[in-house]
């Protein structure tokens, strides 16, 4: 995992806010097939007040033309106080989340969420079903 530090400024509120963002990804690449290191997966927490907000961003890197499916994420006990979009990420068991309801993840499409918990889970690629070149 790396860590980065992000600066925003927001118009709406006039100051400048710092936020870590814990990502797991990998640069495009060209290459016969798809794998596991081809799910980018970051996460940022949003400053806000009250429950804490964080951001998921989820995206298929790969350039082949594959679009994996059945997408499933290491995730704990994964809950929100804010409403997420089960055809966008749910948690069917214990550590083993859904992405985009088990349907292809296109080359170069994002899966973006919001969630609110007071502390940010550890989400982290488990398993998928990928193309063969």
């Amino acid at each position: 995992n790396f860590n980065k530090i992000s600066h925003s400024f927001h118009e709406d509120k006039s100051h400048w806010t710092t936020k870590k963002v814990y990502t797991h990804n990998r640069k495009l690449l060209v290459h016969g097939s798809c794998t596991n290191r081809d799910i980018s997966i970051s996460q940022s927490k949003d400053s806000t007040s009250g429950i804490p907000q964080y951001v998921v961003q989820i995206v298929n890197t790969c350039v082949s033309g594959c679009a994996p499916s059945d997408i499933h994420l290491h995730c704990g006990w994964f809950a929100s106080a804010r409403v997420v979009n089960p055809r966008t990420f749910k948690r069917v068991s214990y550590d083993d989340c859904l992405v985009n309801g088990g349907m292809p993840l296109r080359p170069s499409q994002v899966i973006r969420f919001t969630y609110s918990n007071s502390f940010m889970y550890p989400i982290a690629f488990k398993s998928a079903k990928f193309c063969c070149a």
